[in-house]
């Protein structure tokens, strides 16, 4: 399973490791990934998405169907079928 989220579109990341006598090494930011069951009361149905930390408090702030047409209008959340 791939480190994205599903609705942010969020990828690892990479950087360097920098060491206290400044040594830097690659290394890779992941993003903070959950998998998390959302009830979307629009359509009386459950679904389970892998998102970030991120996208959790934005669809708490929202509401998951109106976060996911958000996204779906910005291009990004094409693989969730509503």
């Amino acid at each position: 399973m791939s480190k994205v989220c599903q609705l942010t579109g969020k990828r690892p990341v990479s950087g360097h490791k920098v060491s206290h006598s400044n040594i830097k090494t690659k290394r890779r930011f992941e993003p903070n990934l959950q998998k998390q069951r959302f009830y979307i009361p629009e359509l009386e149905k459950w679904v389970t998405l892998r998102v970030s930390a991120k996208a959790i408090r934005n669809i708490n702030k929202l509401g998951i169907y109106q976060y996911i047409q958000k996204q779906q209008a910005k291009g990004l959340a094409t693989d969730i079928k509503l």
